[in-house]
């Protein structure tokens, strides 16, 4: 064979499978996350759960987190009845108790936690989302650290029969302030029932989420979709970052979305909107932010 011939093939096979390369890893890139809404977010709270969970399902939604004070029973039902599936359970409103300086309440919680994680099991979910404490005047860094890792551990063995998640939540309470600290924090239990419910928007007053996902890594059970405008931070006060519309904050979602396809994050989106404009229809407000989730999820 004409050498020019041959080197030609050669180059051409090469090009063919660099293709091949580059479409699986496409494929890879833009797999699917599933979709989900939490309910404490809801625009309208006295509306009957089903009610809910069916306008939820016809504008795109494929799951819900409900709150741990949600009767399990009705949640069961309107599951069932929508077909949404429970991505996950708010177990907020026990675990912030985890800080408190008296026994007998962090006992309280501890069962509730419990509670909530045996549901979780009937729910089918693998993970529920855990509020590590406070820290404030009254209670210290150190002492929130270990009143919150005592009543975690507590739970551990629950969890494990469960098999279900305690998935700790960044959230505003001046608590596990870097991804190198979070990484500390759930490592400690020696246990992967224990991991992390990555809340993009709640970071954003630290760094980039980008940079935290990458180092949290696989620890990484759920994500909340939060936008956050950092200049309506900087002018109007920390809060008011929340009140933007999504893909109009600073949120870099395409750096945030390779990140979390660098770590194969596979699980749920899960949107808390903190945005809530007035005089919006509930259903097309329901309707717009699928829509925006869809772009954000295929940055």
């Amino acid at each position: 064979m004409n050498p020019s011939r041959r080197s030609f093939i050669q180059k051409l096979g090469a090009a063919s499978l660099a293709v091949a390369a580059g479409r699986a890893g496409a494929q890879q890139s833009t797999r699917k996350l599933r979709k989900g809404y939490m309910m404490g977010t809801f625009p309208d709270k006295k509306l009957p759960l089903l009610e809910r969970f069916r306008m939820l399902k016809e504008t795109g939604f494929d799951g819900v987190e409900p709150a741990i004070s949600e009767d399990p029973e009705e949640v069961l039902r309107a599951r069932d009845a929508t077909g949404l599936q429970i991505a996950s359970m708010s177990c907020g409103g026990a675990s912030r108790m985890f800080a408190s300086a008296l026994p007998p309440a962090r006992a309280k919680a501890v069962d509730e936690l419990k509670a909530g994680l045996r549901n979780a099991k009937r729910y089918g979910i693998r993970s529920i989302l855990v509020v590590p404490g406070v820290v404030d005047e009254k209670t210290t860094y150190r002492q929130n650290w270990d009143r919150c890792t005592e009543c975690i551990k507590a739970c551990v063995p629950v969890a494990e029969e469960a098999g279900v998640k305690m998935a700790v939540e960044n959230v505003w309470n001046n608590f596990l302030q870097s991804p190198m600290e979070c990484v500390q924090f759930i490592d400690q239990f020696g246990t992967d029932k224990v991991a992390m419910h990555f809340d993009i928007g709640n970071m954003m007053s630290l760094g980039w989420p980008e940079q935290w996902i990458e180092i949290i890594g696989r620890r990484i059970a759920c994500i909340h979709i939060k936008e956050f405008s950092r200049t309506k931070m900087m002018e109007e006060g920390k809060r008011k970052g929340f009140e933007v519309e999504y893909l109009e904050g600073d949120n870099d979602w395409p750096a945030i979305m390779q990140a979390l396809r660098g770590i194969d994050y596979d699980g749920w989106a899960i949107v808390e909107p903190a945005f809530r404009p007035k005089d919006i229809e509930i259903r097309a407000r329901l309707g717009e932010i699928s829509k925006r989730l869809d772009k954000i999820l295929a940055s």
